[in-house]
């Protein structure tokens, strides 16, 4: 049953150590009921930033708040905030259930729950075994399953997808999706927008402290800058067209050729006119990563 939203809001947010800016006077609200990537390379302030709304960095201005309230103030912080900043943040010598149950007496979670989540997290059959043989990304598993003690509506996950294998990357996937779908409000850190891409909708973008973009993730990537694909049998044919047609031709192959600056029905209505035979017309793949690295590079240079 989808459960009562419970946003995030930045406002203002600054954070200062001693002459460094790490924060720059960033603003945003994630919604519940989605994922939302908070993407950055490294040292653009994303942690910095996560840490300040579990309360465990001091703002230099500005507030951070989970539904309406400082992370100080929450009556029941494990029962609305799950947070996974460290994968590991556990004593090798524990296994994963004793890990688990010096939280769950920490946190007044019945001890109950620790089968329940490490069974959502795919790790009841290992269990018993100390965590520091765990693997990687066993031992993002086991943060996601301590961030879930207090069923929380709330999850803030700094770099989930650090040393996953595409398995596991998969796994996450769909596990957040599914956390999403509930109607919880999950937010997640990464560096790495290709980790992250097929699971967020939202996007908040921070380079050098300042939120350079924020929005849907699809919006990311400027539509201009995709070309569309053209296999031809007659490919001199279809380039005396296009120029006919005043149609700009761009990174070309002997196998295919690519267009900018025109939609593919253009581009087809123009091959049409001249009489060129068409055995393929698609708009390029979307490359978000390469947006991505131009977004922060920019920021980074200026």
């Amino acid at each position: 049953m989808p459960r009562e939203g419970v946003p995030i809001d930045i406002v203002g947010l600054t954070k200062r150590f001693g002459p460094v800016l790490a924060v720059n006077d960033i603003s945003f609200h994630v919604e519940p009921g989605r994922v939302t990537g908070f993407l950055g390379p490294n040292g653009a302030g994303k942690t910095t930033t996560l840490r300040c709304v579990l309360g465990l960095v001091t703002p230099t201005a500005g507030t951070a708040t989970i539904g309406g309230r400082h992370y100080r103030d929450l009556p029941d912080p494990v029962g609305t905030v799950g947070a996974a900043l460290e994968a590991a943040s556990f004593h090798p010598g524990r296994s994963a259930r004793n890990h688990l149950k010096a939280m769950t007496h920490g946190a007044g979670v019945p001890d109950a729950r620790i089968d329940e989540v490490l069974d959502i997290v795919s790790l009841a059959e290992v269990g018993d075994r100390r965590a520091g043989t765990y693997s990687m990304g066993m031992r993002q598993r086991l943060g996601l399953a301590a961030a879930l003690l207090g069923d929380p509506p709330v999850l803030v996950l700094d770099e989930p997808a650090n040393g996953l294998d595409p398995a596991g990357i998969a796994w996450l996937r769909g596990f957040l999706r599914d956390l999403a779908g509930e109607g919880r409000t999950v937010l997640i850190s990464s560096h790495v927008l290709s980790e992250v891409q097929q699971t967020v909708e939202d996007v908040l973008i921070l380079a050098n402290g300042r939120l350079i973009r924020q929005g849907l993730l699809h919006d990311l990537e400027d539509p201009a800058t995709r070309g569309v694909l053209v296999r031809t049998p007659t490919p001199e044919r279809l380039r005396d067209a296009l120029w006919e047609e005043g149609m700009t031709e761009s990174g070309s192959s002997d196998a295919m050729i690519r267009v900018t600056g025109s939609p593919p029905a253009a581009v087809g209505a123009a091959a049409f006119k001249h009489g060129v035979e068409l055995h393929e017309l698609y708009t390029e793949p979307s490359d978000l990563e390469r947006t991505f690295l131009e977004l922060t590079t920019e920021e980074a240079q200026a």
